[in-house]
């Protein structure tokens, strides 16, 4: 679903203002000169004002197109990877790992981007470019006052994913899957003189102790894990008991490098 922000041009009254002073509210850049585009970024209040684009790109009335440097966190379809894990020149960039949630660029041919984390049939990346974004600069309609109305019940507490530390698993909860976040390091268990194990995979924490096995199937591009191995990780994945053992795997659906 695509991002829609409500731009307040206080500070931005006309494109020539651009770059005069520090912004006085948060400002959101678009991929295109159009409030229902899907925002790439978001200029924070107080931080310096971007200069016009020197790209050449063109703006209608009401716009003003700038530049904004990366990195920028996106998201490609693994289809769109070569043998050698590069992403192929003409990609779609995605803003989220799902179709329809906007694309934040287009790859081209001596791009730079570093694969960051996987996700099921998509790879997250991370995008070494400036893009053109655009900038609303006509001044907000003023609104209307509405009729009162009976004050509404206070919002409730979104709820977000627990996380649990390096070294520490929360408690599997009865009859449901619930995905938690994980820390920790990503390291083989097969040893030489070892008892074979019930996966390739496993967390440690910081002391190089056992945490839980990790089960990778859901991660399509497998061949991608080696490069995770040793290294620092997190992951979102739901807790499964492993059979005939006291012990737990991890069932995972994504991974990021921390």
């Amino acid at each position: 679903m695509k991002i829609k922000f409500l731009l307040t041009a206080a500070g931005l009254a006309c494109a020539g203002a651009l770059g005069a002073a520090p912004l006085s509210v948060s400002t959101a850049v678009q991929s295109q000169p159009d409030p229902a585009s899907p925002v790439i970024a978001v200029l924070a209040a107080g931080s310096e004002a971007p200069l016009p684009s020197q790209n050449g790109a063109a703006a209608p009335s009401g716009w003003t197109a700038v530049d904004v440097s990366g990195p920028f966190t996106g998201y490609v379809k693994n289809k769109d990877l070569t043998k050698q894990l590069d992403v192929e020149a003409g990609a779609s960039i995605y803003l989220a790992p799902k179709e329809g949630s906007g694309v934040l660029a287009v790859f081209a041919k001596g791009d730079r981007a570093v694969i960051t984390g996987l996700h099921g049939g998509w790879t997250q990346i991370r995008l070494e470019k400036t893009l053109v974004g655009y900038i609303a600069t006509t001044p907000a309609l003023p609104v209307a006052p509405s009729e009162p109305t009976a004050p509404s019940a206070p919002p409730s507490t979104p709820m977000t994913a627990p996380t649990a530390p390096a070294g520490a698993l929360a408690p599997m909860p009865s009859g449901e899957k619930l995905s938690q976040l994980f820390e920790g390091t990503l390291a083989q268990t097969k040893s030489v003189f070892g008892p074979r194990r019930p996966f390739k995979w496993q967390l440690l924490d910081a002391a190089g102790k056992h945490i839980a096995y990790v089960d990778l199937s859901s991660l399509l591009l497998t061949d991608q894990i080696e490069n995770y191995s040793g290294h620092a990780v997190v992951v979102l994945g739901s807790l499964k008991p492993v059979k005939e053992t006291g012990d737990i795997v991890i069932v995972v659906e994504a991974l990021h490098l921390k």
